[in-house]
């Protein structure tokens, strides 16, 4: 493409259903195609395909694929309708000479009517999103309005029910491996200032439904707002590790004021159309059938000068005084730096806000772009965008989802086992409505699990999260059995009792007896192989895992785990399950603790280690808190007990005994009867509310296995910055993610970060597991392995997955290639 064009270029293709092939250059793929001409595959004609390095001259070539047309602005695409009497469809748009977007249809319309009013219109499903081409092209509806004397005020809306969701952020990505930002950088200022709110016609935004992000933005650079009752209001960007980025630092404050507007961004938190009118946000709130009527007269009224025409940029009257708002600025800051000590964005967020109260708007409205540009190529954006999209994609599984197929409707599930994990799968069931089964051996058992459901809805009522009506509707879904003589009426089963072989072997036999032929075999084991459990049944295919994470009803994460044999049909009902539950789920293969507990088995044995090596097992705790783990490994450990850890430790001694650490740690604690939280003493020790201050009695059983350990270098006590500290305990789990990839135990790489950040409570902005080590680059990450394997062994050598990938540069998330997955 030509480097030198300034200006937008939008490049128009007519309506065809053909398919888009790209290739390495137009010339190569018309020779390919005449190619397959000659074989009867199609006619040139039919090729819809273009380089992004193409020149303008070389786009206007008819003689090259007529289906092509180059066109600089909007106007020119529509002449082109005319011509051609049909549609034609925006297939890409190139600004300031960088790629920023393909195969969109036109997505920003514009009707005058007879009241010489310009109804400009967003339409970019589903939530109207800002993509750049969409952004360029509202520029365009505005230079057209503003340039016609046939137009006296504009209404700016969105088409089905929304205004607009923000800004598009899947061209972030992009962004961040180093791509320009393009027009992006510019729109604060030039669309949002100078094209819409000095513009010399006033616009009113018509607000049908959410104003999100840069879809609020573009509404408070308008001159009033109109809305809906069901509108929603806000500015989520920092969820992002961006801040907003069309001017939404200076003008929500100017509207709603200083406190109001911080609350709003720092929390993420958006507002109601009703709350958004008394703030001053919303200057009236109509119907939706009246909504484009109302704002078209409030659009002429401030034409005609019957209402002010307000500047929200230059607006003061919801300012506080300079002293006041520095005041309030100083005291949100010292709580962002203490609730969230390792993200820079919200600070930078009260950095341009700042700006904005003490030099004025426009000021501010500078610093804010430069700012946000700086903020979408950070680390904190890379991990939070990452894990967006990881998000997204966990619905999405390749090898299923081409499959087509439907969920089947579930209605009553069966639990079997109400102990800790049993009663809250129960509890997070009868919360999204289901019927369930709760079966135990005997009474007094199941009136203990079907007491500790009760308390978990408890809870929530205490909390105000639940009335005692909803209560007792919901605790009537559960229905407590002593046999299986009611399973013939269950969609689902999920059996959930103590990590015992020969015990789940034979309730899958029984199950199989007493369900009916099409009902789900699952089970909740965290360390048990499936092909095991179902061994002695003839149905495999509907034998699954559902692994969840305590507290069931309130942990996140839910990991469908599935064997050769599952059938796809049985993957698919899961999954819908696990959403209608409000799970986040992640399919994942067999193996010995499956993803999660797989990945993160090398966390506690790398802290047992340097532990052994002299390193205070209290530091090590606090460097990985302060690194942003919700805990350290000994204070983990003690929280799920030292009898489960070492049931768990026995299984990954067995399957990985080749990469494994054997401290005599906590045997030694056990020995001395600390069983951690179940008794109040483990590393730490526990008052009746749970809180955990240092045992320091411990320091003799840790002293013991120091010496019978026999690994200080020279007997003294391994010297490390907290930094070492935390590196020497991930990094061994990226190694163990490398091997899980390497083996495509998960489909995908993104379903590791997912695993990470909602089972093990991995820092969100650090966007999981995977990507952090992206970010911080594999040949590092190799280098200090390979360092820490010749000074303390084995247990730290990088795999051959995390080698080669050091050695190519290639990046640990990018799939390998030419390999099926396993699933």
């Amino acid at each position: 493409m030509n480097r030198s064009h300034n200006g937008p270029l939008f490049l128009v293709r007519k309506c065809m259903s053909s398919q888009c092939v790209r290739r390495t250059s137009l010339s190569t793929t018309v020779a390919k195609q005449r190619e397959r001409k000659k074989k009867g595959h199609g006619s040139v004609k039919q090729v819809a395909c273009l380089l992004i390095h193409f020149s303008p001259k070389l786009f206007a070539r008819q003689d090259r694929i007529s289906e092509f047309y180059c066109c600089d602005n909007i106007l020119q695409v529509e002449k082109l309708n005319q011509i051609k009497g049909r549609e034609v469809e925006l297939w890409f748009c190139f600004s300031r000479g960088y790629f920023v977007g393909e195969a969109m249809t036109l997505s920003v319309k514009m009707d005058v009517g007879a009241d010489a009013v310009a109804v400009i219109t967003i339409d970019n499903p589903p939530v109207n999103s800002l993509a750049i081409p969409a952004l360029i092209a509202l520029k365009e509806r505005y230079n057209e309005a503003n340039a016609r004397d046939d137009v006296k005020a504009i209404v700016v809306t969105g088409a089905n029910g929304k205004f607009s969701g923000g800004f598009d952020i899947s061209v972030f990505p992009k962004l961040q491996e180093g791509g320009s930002n393009g027009y992006l950088n510019q729109a604060s200022v030039d669309l949002m200032i100078e094209t819409i709110e000095e513009a010399s016609k006033p616009t009113v935004a018509a607000v049908p439904g959410l104003a999100l992000g840069g879809g609020l933005e573009l509404a408070m650079s308008c001159h009033a707002r109109i809305a809906t009752p069901k509108a929603q209001l806000g500015l989520p960007e920092l969820q992002l590790g961006i801040l907003p980025g069309f001017g939404g630092t200076q003008r929500l404050p100017r509207l709603v004021g200083l406190t109001k507007a911080l609350e709003m961004m720092l929390l993420s938190k958006p507002i109601a159309s009703e709350e958004g009118k008394k703030l001053g946000l919303v200057d009236e709130i109509v119907a939706p059938e009246d909504l484009l009527t109302i704002a078209r007269r409030w659009a002429l009224d401030i034409a005609l000068g019957k209402r002010p025409r307000l500047s929200s940029l230059q607006r003061t009257d919801k300012l506080e005084s300079l002293g006041d708002a520095r005041e309030i600025i100083k005291f949100a800051r010292a709580q962002v730096k203490k609730t969230a000590p390792n993200l820079t964005h919200p600070l930078l967020c009260l950095d341009a806000v700042e700006e904005g109260v003490v030099a004025g708007g426009y000021r501010g409205a500078l610093k804010e772009a430069e700012l946000f540009a700086a903020t979408v190529v950070s680390d904190n954006a890379k991990g939070l965008v990452n894990l967006f999209f990881a998000i997204r994609a966990t619905s999405k599984v390749p090898g299923i989802v081409e499959l087509g197929l439907k969920p089947r409707k579930i209605k009553k599930v069966a639990v079997v086992g109400g102990g800790l994990m049993g009663s809250g799968i129960v509890t997070a069931l009868i919360l999204s409505g289901y019927s369930v089964l709760l079966k135990e051996i005997n009474d007094k058992f199941l009136q203990a699990g079907l007491e500790r459901i009760k308390a978990n809805l408890q809870s929530r009522v205490k909390k105000g999260k639940m009335s005692r009506e909803k209560f007792e509707t919901i605790l009537s879904l559960v229905t407590g059995v002593l046999t299986y003589e009611d399973f013939k009426s269950v969609d689902v089963v999920i059996e959930a009792v103590i990590e015992n072989i020969d015990l789940k072997q034979s309730i899958f036999v029984d199950l199989e007896k007493n369900c009916r032929t099409d009902c789900i075999l699952s089970t909740n084991t965290s360390t048990i192989d499936l092909n095991v459990l179902g061994a002695k049944t003839r149905s495999q295919d509907r034998i699954i895992g559902a692994h969840f994470f305590s507290p069931a009803h309130i942990m996140p994460l839910l990991e469908i785990v599935r064997t050769d044999k599952t059938s796809p049909q049985v993957i698919v009902d899961l999954m819908a399950l696990g959403k209608a539950i409000k799970k986040t789920t992640v399919l994942v293969g067999n193996c010995t603790g499956f993803a999660v507990n797989r990945v993160f088995f090398p966390y506690t044995m790398a802290a047992m280690m340097l532990s052994d090596l002299g390193v205070d097992i209290y530091r090590i705790d606090n460097a990985i808190k302060s690194w942003g783990m919700p805990m350290g490994p000994f204070r983990l450990t003690d929280l799920v007990g030292f009898g489960v850890g070492v049931a768990v430790g026995t299984q990954v001694v067995n399957s990985f005994s080749d990469r494994v650490y054997i401290s005599r740690l906590v045997p030694k604690m056990l020995q001395s009867q600390r069983l951690g939280e179940q008794n109040g003493k483990g590393f730490y020790i526990y008052d009746e509310k749970r809180k955990a201050r240092p045992a320091p009695e411990i320091k003799d059983i840790i002293k013991e296995s120091q010496e019978e350990a026999g690994i200080m270098l020279d007997g003294k006590p391994l010297e490390l910055t907290d930094k070492d500290i935390v590196e020497m305990v991930m990094f061994p789990v990226v190694n163990e993610a490398c091997r899980v990839l390497a083996e495509k135990i998960v489909v995908q790489a993104s379903d590791l970060d997912i695993a990470s950040v909602f089972g093990m409570g991995f820092p969100p902005y650090r966007g999981g597991i995977v990507c952090w080590a992206d970010i911080i680059g594999a040949k590092y990450i190799a280098s200090r392995l390979n360092t820490w394997t010749k000074a303390h062994g084995d247990f730290f050598k990088p795999c051959a997955f995390l080698e080669e990938r050091a050695s190519s540069g290639v990046k640990l998330s990018v799939p390998i290639r030419n390999s099926m997955s396993r699933l």
